[in-house]
């Protein structure tokens, strides 16, 4: 079970993986938006062998789904159209700004924070959804 994790924004995309087994959470990179998104996305699926995508879905603090949250569901229902493995949804509720105070705990710089935070913010999404499948097992 290797899965893909996603931090899907309106300029870049965080990509984030599994190990092998499905254990940890490791982000990979960003991807920009744009006329190839997809497509990269759909060689990482191949080249990782991943089984399942996991796209964080921004959910207002009240848990209402607003204008964002639509957004990244239409581009998942492009993803579905394209990939064969199954796509799920995980909130991703205060991932970004998670990963952003864990950047500026260890001291790293802006520019580098800028760079890193949205495929940090994917492997925080991609963790959320492993614990609640290893909740299962």
């Amino acid at each position: 079970m290797r899965l893909l994790g996603l931090d899907v924004g309106e300029k870049r995309i965080g990509v984030a993986v599994t190990d092998p087994i499905g254990l940890f959470a490791q982000p990979i990179s960003t991807i920009m938006r744009g006329v190839h998104d997809i497509e990269e996305i759909e060689a990482l699926v191949k080249e990782y062998d991943i089984t399942e995508v996991v796209v964080g879905l921004p959910v207002n603090m009240n848990g209402s789904l607003g204008p964002g949250a639509e957004k990244v569901q239409e581009f998942a229902q492009k993803l579905k159209e394209v990939l064969t493995v199954p796509i799920v949804f995980e909130d991703e509720r205060l991932s970004t700004s998670m990963a952003e105070r864990m950047m500026i705990d260890a001291d790293v710089s802006r520019r580098k924070r800028k760079n890193s935070v949205d495929k940090i913010a994917a492997a925080i999404i991609l963790e959320g959804r492993l614990g609640k499948i290893q909740a299962k097992s």
